[in-house]
């Protein structure tokens, strides 16, 4: 989240509103239907601003390489002048063409700038540019509030911040993001082990496992959880399961796991990361686990906010050693990798 931004609203087409990605699924997010136009998916989303509101500030789902600083640029001006856009001067010589494609004239390069978003307004800006006549012809907010009287002031936009359309886009947006990204990526591990008790069932990775014993624990002794949660919350320098969720607290006494889980990666997700992928290990004598892997892969992934093709759960013996081996207890090891956002 930025905090210069206090509630989002996202406009979604009814087929991904119907099933949210987890990454939405935030206390500040609120998820509305969108339109057939860019106009009616704004106009959609400005019905659900909040009445306080003195800002909004609208921005294309197809620019992720948005910056906090081109963020907080556009909100001050708008803040200064009602309406601002961020844009980039052109740098090529800009020709005007007919419909066969003969130059017709040359725009003087120095009056010309390419819109981006970040795009920003007073609530009453922008409450008058939605209520012009639906056939006004706009492209973006901007030139309806141009053509309902508003001044709009331009800030300096990003090249960086580049609108994704097609492939290639979207692979030059791949390139960026790995240029630079490996300084923002964080490792880290989790590991939990709990003894193998009578009269307790036994849940790892939200799945219950036919067994005649169960984890001992002050929840629901989910270590497989437990791992995942202490390694993200690790790569986030987020602190342990122990520091969130101790059990001293009476709240977490036989708690589910799986929501603990949940709990952890919105606070992951709040630092500031992005859950990129998860590798978990059991130990375990008995039972055998590979019929139960895939149901815990995938609500591992649910609760995690991805892919399940970026969780993966193994069961491994410990060939009779120790107490893993011997059957008197379940050790998990987990490993997480974050990209900072």
């Amino acid at each position: 989240m930025n905090d210069r931004v206090h509630d989002i609203v996202v406009a979604l087409p009814p087929e991904i509103l119907a099933a949210p990605p987890r990454y939405l699924r935030h206390a500040r997010v609120e998820m509305v239907a969108g339109g057939e136009r860019r106009r009616d998916s704004v106009s959609n989303a400005f019905a659900h601003v909040a009445a306080r509101a003195d800002l909004v500030v609208i921005h294309d789902a197809a620019r992720p390489l948005v910056s906090a600083t081109l963020i907080a640029r556009t909100v001050d001006a708008a803040a200064a002048f009602g309406a601002a856009i961020a844009a980039l001067p052109a740098r090529d010589t800009v020709k005007r063409a007919d419909r066969d494609r003969i130059v017709v004239g040359t725009l003087p390069r120095d009056e010309i700038y390419l819109a981006q978003t970040p795009q920003a307004f007073r609530t009453s800006v922008l409450r008058d540019a939605l209520a012009l006549a639906t056939d006004a012809e706009a492209t973006d907010e901007a030139a309806l509030a141009e053509q309902a009287g508003h001044r709009v002031h331009l800030v300096d936009g990003d090249p960086r911040n580049m609108k994704i359309t097609t492939p290639d886009d979207l692979a030059m947006a791949e390139a960026q993001l790995g240029g630079g990204m490996t300084a923002g990526l964080r490792i880290g591990n989790g590991y939990d082990l709990h003894r193998l008790v009578a009269g307790r069932p036994l849940v790892l990775g939200g799945v219950t496992i036919p067994f005649d014993k169960g984890l001992e624990g002050h929840s629901d002794a989910d270590a497989v959880c437990h791992a995942v949660i202490d390694a993200i919350l690790g790569a986030a320098g987020a602190g342990d399961i122990g520091l969130h969720f101790p059990d001293t607290d009476p709240a977490w006494k036989d708690a589910n796991s799986m929501e603990l889980l949940r709990r952890a990666a919105s606070l992951v997700c709040d630092a500031g990361f992005a859950i990129v992928n998860v590798g978990v290990v059991v130990i375990v004598q008995k039972p055998k686990l590979l019929p139960f892997v895939d149901a815990m892969s995938g609500n591992l992934a649910e609760a995690l906010g991805i892919g399940r093709g970026e969780v993966s759960v193994k069961g491994k013996t410990n060939e009779g050693v120790d107490s893993m081996g011997v059957g008197e207890s379940i050790a998990v090891h987990a490993v997480a990798l974050l990209a900072r956002r």
